[in-house]
């Protein structure tokens, strides 16, 4: 009879970071990156070369909550991490990669904490595709309306000099929900979409500090920083709560895009279908939308 076990075994982790120390998610030689932090951690541990497949990059200066990454390894090494504890595979190797980042972030000059940490590890069917597999991404981004809100503790919080019209952004922000191309508010990569299904894009004031939420099956490249660097210049009132809408009907990256820092910007979850429908997903989000020239 024929194994049908694969050989090797399909894992699925669970991340956040603080982006103020990383050049980013993605892996660049020479510049500290989280994809780098935490792909060279369990190659140590599982002493196979191993490549992550995350669900949404980045950029630097960016955090993330509850960020997801998948890769691949021998089923042997896989099994073979708890030794003789009582840990599953995932438990051991949640201890044992937060040990290796918690050194390396002192390395870095970190004192006291770590600066990534991941919170989760399991092994998921082969369909599974940490990026493909997504249904959508969520982004928070918070600011502070003047002084008495700053708070020189928080690395996370843009200061705003005074309050916004949080009425005006939500009513702006309604007018450009659904799937638009929204290349006005994205960086375009070459050969890659900027056709996006943007589910909720809101604001709200909760703890002292103005919210900002976006919802997406995907962003592009600054989409979310542009987003919230728009709605911002509308709650300024320098721009008026057509002016979204106008940009995105454009379809052209110039001079009037506005991009927010991206200290206050965190992912915050990424949602994903049953088991049985990651497959599926993962088809249908590869399909291109947009135009072919």
């Amino acid at each position: 009879m024929v194994s049908t076990v694969s050989h090797t075994a399909r894992i699925r982790i669970e991340c956040a970071y603080d982006g103020a120390q990383f050049h980013g998610w993605a892996a660049q030689p020479g510049l500290r990156t989280v994809q780098g932090v935490l792909e060279d951690a369990l190659a140590t541990i599982l002493r196979e070369p191993i490549t992550l497949t995350v669900a949404g990059r980045t950029d630097a200066g960016v955090h993330a909550a509850g960020q997801v990454a998948h890769f691949d390894v021998s089923r042997e090494r896989w099994e073979a991490l708890p030794g003789r504890s009582t840990f599953t595979p995932g438990d051991s190797l949640v201890r044992r990669v937060n040990a290796i980042t918690a050194a390396g972030s002192r390395e870095a000059g970190i004192a006291g904490y770590t600066d990534v940490v991941v919170k989760s590890a399991r092994e998921v069917p082969e369909a599974f595709d940490a990026r493909f597999s997504a249904l959508w991404r969520a982004y928070t981004y918070r600011m502070a309306e003047g002084p008495d809100g700053w708070d020189p503790k928080r690395r996370d919080v843009l200061w705003l000099p005074g309050e916004l019209d949080i009425d005006a952004m939500n009513r702006a922000a309604q007018r450009i929900l659904g799937e638009h191309d929204f290349l006005s508010y994205c960086r375009p990569r070459e050969g890659a979409s900027t056709v996006r299904t943007l589910h909720e894009l809101r604001f709200e004031r909760a703890g002292g500090l103005l919210l900002g939420y976006a919802r997406a099956d995907a962003f592009c490249h600054s989409q979310v920083r542009t987003l919230m660097g728009t709605m911002i210049e509308v709650g300024r009132g320098v721009r008026g709560e057509e002016w979204p809408l106008k940009r995105l009907e454009a379809s052209s990256r110039d001079g009037e895009v506005i991009v927010a820092p991206p200290h206050p910007l965190t992912l915050e979850e990424i949602g994903y279908p049953p088991e049985s429908e990651y497959g599926t997903q993962a088809q249908l989000a590869r399909r291109f939308r947009g135009p072919t020239s």
